[in-house]
């Protein structure tokens, strides 16, 4: 759940709130500003004095849920021994978040990366984190003999991350139901068996 502080004015957290409520139904290049304002109940110029433009309230939503998801990942790692433990942790919560707030999940696989300035912001760096904390993982993998040590991190990372968005996409775009156990589980079994050390 996205919770704007409570010193934040109650005029930005209502601007969120009503791009949120906006991109349930319509895609980020159809909301207008004025809609945003309308729905939200405030001054349209409050827009440019709280976020400078309409894309700005998109980065704060997405950097929200990115420190509101990964606050559950850590609550629930604390708990989780094992590399390949804590992976599976990790990739059935990315779908499950992707399956039960699909906001957030369009935001971050179909609006903002089409915008080349997303990827020299400060809401990057927060999505850069989140891949270098499934890096720490992998890398405690191969110390512990858990992963293979003969493929570089960076493309185990890729092949995860990139599994866990292709699994989610077609259901965020069509508004379909996802199964997150069984994709869960189905990614887990293939992305194990090529990571794991083959037994002597």
């Amino acid at each position: 759940m996205v919770s704007t502080p409570a010193s934040a004015p109650p005029s930005k957290f209502k601007l969120a709130q009503a791009l949120k409520t906006l991109l349930e139904e319509k895609s980020f290049t159809a909301v207008t500003t004025a809609e945003i304002s309308r729905t939200a109940g405030v001054n349209e110029a409050l827009i440019y004095r709280h976020f400078k433009d309409k894309r700005g309230i998109l980065h704060h939503i997405l950097r929200e849920y990115m420190q509101d998801f990964q606050a559950e990942i850590d609550r629930q790692l604390q708990v989780t021994r094992g590399a390949l433990n804590k992976l599976q942790v990790l990739i059935r919560q990315h779908l499950r978040m992707y399956d039960s707030n699909r906001v957030f999940a369009k935001i971050l696989l179909l609006e903002v990366r089409n915008f080349p300035g997303y990827f020299e912001g400060e809401t990057y760096q927060h999505v850069k984190a989140h891949g270098r904390f499934l890096t720490a993982i992998l890398n405690q993998g191969v110390e512990s003999g858990e992963i293979r040590n003969d493929i570089p991190l960076s493309r185990l990372r890729n092949l995860i991350l990139g599994g866990i968005e292709h699994a989610a996409l077609a259901p965020v775009i069509f508004g379909r139901d996802m199964d997150v156990e069984t994709q869960s589980k189905d990614l887990c079994t293939l992305i194990f068996s090529g990571i794991t050390p083959k037994a002597p």
